[in-house]
């Protein structure tokens, strides 16, 4: 080695969670998540900005946070599954739901959306994390869930 005077950076992970009194969030079901997710998006930009947000969740489906990970354009958004995943391990959740809005009001995932899920799910199960649902929002509060249509086990 050439150069002696290199520097390793070392790295620290850290997770402070907000200690509160109070009852806990919990995530039941597919509408439940619609109504916390729904909280996260800024209903001014919902119908013509298309947005990914992310629920993170303990082992007894409780919420960790939520985490705005993207913000596209009108028809699509980048959502990065390494920062996603490297999300939930920072916060030690052990379940996520994806969530984004078609600002069109088209309910139906597409294609993209169906392969998202797909690679999302292999990287899940890679990390022991569950993707317990992917959500698409519309601007008129009507919402598709994978898991109530199928398309996700």
């Amino acid at each position: 080695m050439k150069n002696s005077n290199l520097t390793i950076h070392e790295m620290e992970v850290v997770y402070l969670p907000k200690k509160y009194s109070g009852e806990s969030l919990k995530v039941k079901d597919s509408k439940t998540a619609e109504i916390f997710l729904r909280q996260a998006f800024n209903p001014n930009s919902i119908s013509y900005q298309e947005e990914c947000i992310v629920m993170y969740l303990n082992n007894a489906n409780e919420i960790i946070g939520i985490h705005k990970l993207s913000k596209g354009g009108i028809t699509a958004t980048i959502i990065d599954i390494r920062i996603l995943l490297a999300t939930a391990l920072k916060c030690l959740a052990t379940g996520i739901i994806v969530s984004h809005n078609h600002p069109s009001g088209n309910l139906l995932p597409s294609k993209l959306d169906k392969e998202l899920t797909e690679k999302l799910k292999a990287g899940c199960k890679l990390l022991e994390i569950t993707l317990l649902d992917h959500i698409i929002l519309a601007p008129d509060n009507a919402y598709y869930s994978f898991v109530d249509d199928g398309l996700l086990c």
